[in-house]
């Protein structure tokens, strides 16, 4: 399948039906499967046998999703989990356990600040936050032997900084240790973060690849291209496995070790799998995926263009347009598109931005983004409101920040309902 254009994978990608067989990916809603033998049962559960133990660990509907999404991002396997917060978990804990810590750029998304600065703290491991402005020297006084990873978005939410995954994975690999890339808001429709040198990618599947606010979930993949081995820190992946009976990741599995461990070992005990329902609707979802991205992009766009020229916006932030301060690594990065997420301030700070909001008729307020229809936020009252007033700051997050997602509808009609709002504002 990886030898398709990633149009093809979309629709083709993952399921590949036999004579006979349903056309479309059934949904295999079962949580155990039968086997003729002990023997075989037990060498799947010693892992020298591939199949379906139980659904909490793997099922068909999920793995035929999970196929499609390492062959989008280029990877050799992913992992699909109860939603993106519970990748990025996995994602670290899969390598990093109390005493060691990790690094991690400010301005991401403030869900994910709380987890890695709160409760990942509860767990003995510390995150170290680095500003997205911080120099090559800063970055690097933050790296000890017990540095464990380094951690960004390719475009933060809501900030919508870009990362230069380049610079920071050399600076990554210099400490032998993995870059991890949620890319959640390009998907791999716009942006291939393995391309330019990550090691791990995570997604929320919630946002773009569903693209319907129907269901929520997540997602690991691993690009098989870290050396684990020669790294000398990650002795969960290249020592024993008293609970596998002496299974070496490293050895066993080759390129795939970090990605099988996570299944086998993370998500057999903690059991945050999705449901082959939700894998099955986040499917559909990933076959429009390459059309969805193209609108959201156009859209945002021309909306983009059209607040930077009304006088009652005061700034707008949307790296496709020409001045912006990242244009330059969005054209590296994401040349075809950043996402469809755009950040703005109404002239008259938090009141007027709360006045825009609530004239707004077609653009809903919404606690989510990246999805088909056009919605708004005030990320500072409600999904950052959690952070403290430094954090805020480090995140890009103004208290007038409007973040609109902006839709698939057309684009006249959006600009329409921008409009009629802010003569209200």
């Amino acid at each position: 399948m990886k030898t398709y254009n990633k149009e093809t994978i979309c629709i083709q990608g993952g399921y590949q039906p036999k004579n006979g067989e349903p056309r479309v990916l059934p949904i295999y809603q079962s949580t155990t499967y039968k086997y003729d033998s002990s023997e075989h049962l037990g060498d799947l559960f010693d892992l020298k046998a591939a199949g379906h133990m139980y659904t909490r660990i793997s099922n068909p509907t999920v793995e035929a999703v999970e196929s499609k999404i390492a062959d989008l991002e280029g990877g050799v396997g992913a992992v699909c989990l109860a939603s993106g917060q519970t990748a990025n978990l996995f994602a670290l804990l899969n390598i990093a356990k109390s005493g060691d810590n990790f690094i991690s750029i400010s301005s991401i998304y403030g869900g994910t600040v709380n987890l890695f600065a709160v409760t990942m703290r509860k767990m003995g491991i510390e995150v170290r936050f680095v500003t997205p402005g911080a120099t090559d020297e800063e970055i690097e006084k933050l790296f000890d032997a017990n540095t464990r990873a380094v951690f960004g978005e390719t475009v933060a939410n809501p900030a919508l900084d870009i990362l230069d995954i380049e610079r920071y994975a050399t600076i990554a690999h210099k400490h032998d240790v993995p870059l991890i890339v949620d890319n959640t808001f390009p998907t791999p429709i716009l942006c291939n973060p393995f391309k330019f040198g990550a090691d791990i990618v995570t997604h929320s599947t919630t946002k773009y690849m569903d693209g319907h606010a129907q269901v929520v979930g997540g997602v690991v993949i691993d690009s098989g291209n870290f050396d684990w081995e020669k790294s000398g820190k990650y002795s969960e992946l290249t020592e024993p496995d008293d609970s596998y009976h002496g299974v070496v990741y490293t050895r066993d599995f080759g390129k795939a070790a970090y990605i099988t461990k996570l299944r086998v070992q993370l998500l057999r005990d903690v059991g945050a799998a999705p449901s082959p329902m939700s894998a099955y609707l986040l499917n559909l979802g990933l076959e429009t995926l390459h059309l969805r991205m193209a609108r959201h992009c156009e859209n945002a766009q021309k909306v983009a263009e059209y607040l930077e020229k009304h006088e009652k916006v005061s700034w707008v932030n949307y790296p496709m347009l020409k001045g912006n301060s990242q244009y330059e690594l969005a054209q590296k990065y994401l040349p075809d598109g950043v996402c469809g997420v755009i950040s703005f301030g109404v002239a008259g700070g938090r009141e007027a931005a709360v006045r825009f909001m609530d004239s707004l008729k077609m653009a809903a307020i919404v606690v989510h983004v990246a999805d088909a229809r056009t919605c708004v936020l005030h990320p500072a009252s409600t999904t950052h409101r959690q952070l403290t007033e430094q954090q805020l700051i480090d995140a890009g997050i103004g208290a007038d920040l409007i973040r609109m997602s902006v839709g698939i509808e057309h684009a006249d009609d959006i600009i329409a309902d921008i409009e009629q709002a802010l003569e209200q504002a």
